[in-house]
């Protein structure tokens, strides 16, 4: 496959010396037919993947729990809303 390497420098609107496109042009042009060989791989039987490993996220369990230390934090707070949270100014406008 082949590659108009002075088109790709305009798209990408960058400027090429004549030794950059020599090198540029091979250099995409081996890239490009690397994928061509990949494409005729058979991977009908290969399942799909997003990672190299079988990585799993490890989630723990959302305990709510009461703490003591509130009521003693919240009496030094300048405004509060029914004595348990902290309230401060709307910083943002809207409806």
């Amino acid at each position: 496959m082949q590659v108009d390497i002075v088109k790709v420098a305009q798209l990408a609107r960058i400027k090429l010396k004549d030794a950059e496109k020599v090198k540029l042009q091979k250099d995409l042009n081996s890239i490009l037919d690397y994928v061509a060989q990949l494409n005729e791989l058979d991977t009908k039987n290969v399942e799909p993947t997003s990672h190299v490993l079988n990585l799993e996220n490890v989630y723990r369990k959302d305990d709510v729990k009461n703490w003591p230390i509130r009521d003693e934090v919240l009496k030094y707070a300048p405004l509060t809303a029914d004595g348990k949270y902290f309230k401060v100014p709307k910083v943002i406008e809207g409806e």
